[in-house]
């Protein structure tokens, strides 16, 4: 996913809350356009809406304990456009990239997914 935004959390609790487990809360939220990425204490919950209408939506999870490595770009001094990446990489060979767009403190991120894989 490519330019995400940071969103408020609440406008994606009623999309994830029926995937979501006991104990499991929302951390951060992120849109582009359309779809959405949305950070738990537990996962990663990437939202793909599809269609004309947009009612039809596909929901992928990514668990932190799959994950066997991440790592974070931030954005350089002086950028006109300040991104920043992350890029996973799981058990299963599986990699996702995420590119954020404005201001996003991609270290806290980057600590919260420490916490919950080391």
């Amino acid at each position: 996913m490519f330019n995400l935004k940071p969103i408020n959390k609440e406008e994606v609790r009623g999309e994830v809350e029926g995937l979501m487990v006991q104990g499991e809360e929302v951390m951060y939220a992120f849109q582009t356009i359309r779809d959405q990425l949305v950070f738990t204490n537990k996962r990663i919950i990437s939202i793909d809406v599809q269609g004309l209408t947009g009612k039809r939506k596909s929901f992928s999870t990514m668990p932190y304990s799959k994950v066997q490595y991440f790592s974070i770009q931030t954005p350089g001094f002086i950028e006109l456009f300040p991104d920043c990446e992350l890029f996973l990489m799981f058990s299963s060979g599986y990699t996702a990239k995420f590119e954020f767009k404005g201001q996003v403190d991609i270290g806290k991120i980057g600590r919260m997914i420490s916490e919950f894989i080391l």
